[in-house]
């Protein structure tokens, strides 16, 4: 795999699982969608994301094309080995050589494997996805103990970048007033948010405590990832999870 084209997660996944992150270098996009964009519904030439997606798939040696969702912000998850492809925020499968993908620029990008290495998936988890509870609806979809299933934090944008209004605070802390914890107040009047730390929360409220990564911000990272709060219209960066 080339590293032209991002990296592998470090987390502690069995062998036959595979995974990637791709990074705004190394593509044929030009402006704000320089150059590796992969979505095809930022404004981008069809032709720069056709080729963007062709170099992808040879340079990390992919088993076959991204099952490429359309996101909505919600807590619907593709079973790749059964369902037809809909709307959906993840997707799961225990078939060898499937491409579980998720495309993202502030919003967090989750990989999962259970411990045996018989089944991935990954979710697409702004704050919306989030509250909607799409990282517990993708551990139910594994039909294993959420002890046995290891998760990965993706790229997102960093607490010390995120901010948003009381309408977004009031609804985590609605839900769960420990979320209270994850906003901060800032001179605006307004609140920091911490997109990781409320991944966690879920997930280990979903009985998932093998959680890895982090710690990478699409906003301050300006170099490596693309990020819509920082400069919309802009392109969209891949996390991909398939078995070997």
């Amino acid at each position: 795999m080339s590293a032209r084209f991002g990296f592998a997660p470090d987390w502690p996944a069995p062998a036959r699982v595979r995974s990637w992150v791709t990074q705004r270098a190394g593509g044929a996009s030009t402006g704000g969608y320089a150059s590796l964009n992969l979505a095809t519904h930022v404004g981008d030439s069809a032709q720069n994301v056709a080729e963007n997606r062709a170099l992808l798939m040879a340079g990390i040696d992919l088993p076959s094309e991204p099952v490429w969702l359309e996101q909505v912000h919600g807590a619907t998850v593709l079973d790749l080995d059964a369902d037809r492809v809909i709307p959906a925020d993840a997707a799961v499968t225990s078939r060898a050589g499937v491409v579980c993908t998720v495309l993202t620029a502030d919003c967090l990008s989750v990989l999962f494997c259970d411990r045996a290495g018989r089944r991935v998936g990954v979710a697409h988890a702004g704050w919306r996805g989030l509250l909607n509870g799409v990282l517990p609806a993708t551990v139910g979809a594994f039909g294993v103990m959420p002890r046995d299933i290891v998760a990965w934090l993706g790229p997102a944008i960093g607490a010390s970048a995120y901010e948003v209004g009381a309408d977004v605070r009031d609804a985590y802390v609605a839900q769960d007033p420990a979320a209270e914890r994850f906003f901060a107040p800032n001179a605006g009047g307004r609140w920091q948010a911490d997109l990781c730390g409320l991944a966690r929360a879920s997930l280990n409220g979903a009985g998932v405590t093998a959680v890895a990564g982090g710690g990478f911000c699409t906003f301050t990272e300006s170099q490596r990832f693309f990020s819509h709060r920082r400069e919309a219209p802009c392109g969209r960066m891949a996390t991909l999870i398939w078995l070997g």
